[in-house]
C-alpha cells in the first residue's frame, strides 16, 4: 500500500510455458530452414561451443563437487543437458547450474550461421517477436520477399547484414544490462529495510576481494 515492494519470489515455469516454448522454438527452425532453403540471407540467432579455458574451468569447479561434464574436449549440448538432470535434485542445483551457464558464450545475430550451440540446431533464428524485437522484423522481411519472388537486402544506410548483426547484439546487451540494473536497483531498495536480519545463503561465486552470496528464500546476491 506504501509503495513498497512486497516480497520476491521465483518465476516457475509450467507445463504452459513449456509448450509455448516449444512452438516458439519450432517456428524459428522452420523460419531459418525456409530461408535457408532460398538462399536469402538473413540473420541467424548463433551460439558457438564454449572456449577451452571456460571449459577448464567449468571441469575444475565440478571436479571440486566429484562431478563431472561428458563429450571430452569437444562436449555438446546433450552433456550438459545430461548432467543439468543428474544434479536436478541436489540442494545446490541452482548453484550449479549457474556456473554451467556461466561458462556458455553469449549468443549474437549473425549472417553467418555457425548453429546454436545451446539449443543443438543447425540454423536457429528469431521470428517470433516482429512487434518488439528488430531482428525478427528483418526476418519476417525477408521472407515475404521470398514469397514475393524477390531478395530483400537492408537499406544501404543501416550497413550490411554482419554491421546490422553486430548493432542488434549490442542493443541487446545493452537493455539486458538495464534491466539487470534496475532489478538490482530494486532488490537493494527492498532489503534497505531488513538490515541487521539472518538469512540463508549459498555462496555464488569467489574473487579476490570476498565472497559473492546469493539469500536462498530472497533471491538477493551481495558481496
Amino acid at each position: 500500500e506504501q509503495g513498497k515492494i512486497e516480497n520476491i519470489v521465483p518465476v516457475v515455469r509450467n507445463d504452459a510455458h513449456r509448450i509455448i516454448e516449444e512452438c516458439m522454438l519450432a517456428a524459428n527452425v522452420c523460419a531459418s530452414a525456409f530461408l535457408e532453403e532460398h538462399k536469402q540471407t538473413c540473420l541467424y540467432r548463433v551460439h558457438a561451443a564454449p572456449s577451452e579455458d571456460k571449459l577448464q574451468n567449468l571441469r575444475a569447479f565440478l571436479g571440486e563437487f566429484a562431478l563431472a561434464l561428458g563429450g571430452g574436449d569437444d562436449p555438446r549440448a546433450k552433456d550438459y543437458a545430461l548432467l543439468l538432470e543428474k544434479i536436478k535434485q541436489r540442494p545446490d542445483f541452482q548453484l550449479l547450474q549457474t556456473v554451467m551457464l556461466r561458462s556458455l558464450k553469449q549468443a549474437m545475430y549473425s549472417p553467418d550461421n555457425v548453429g546454436h550451440f545451446g539449443l543443438a540446431y543447425e540454423a536457429y533464428t528469431h521470428f517470433t517477436s516482429p512487434i518488439r524485437r528488430y531482428p525478427d522484423l528483418l526476418v519476417h522481411r525477408a521472407i515475404k520477399a521470398v514469397l514475393a519472388a524477390d531478395k530483400y537486402q537492408p537499406a544501404q544506410e543501416a550497413g550490411d547484414w554482419e554491421q546490422i548483426g553486430l548493432h542488434c547484439s549490442m542493443t541487446e546487451r545493452r537493455a539486458d544490462e538495464a534491466d539487470r540494473d534496475v532489478e538490482n536497483w530494486l532488490k537493494c531498495y527492498y532489503m534497505q529495510d531488513r538490515i541487521g536480519e539472518e538469512f540463508d545463503g549459498s555462496v555464488s561465486s569467489v574473487v579476490p576481494f570476498g565472497l559473492f552470496v546469493a539469500l536462498d528464500d530472497v533471491f538477493v546476491e551481495g558481496l
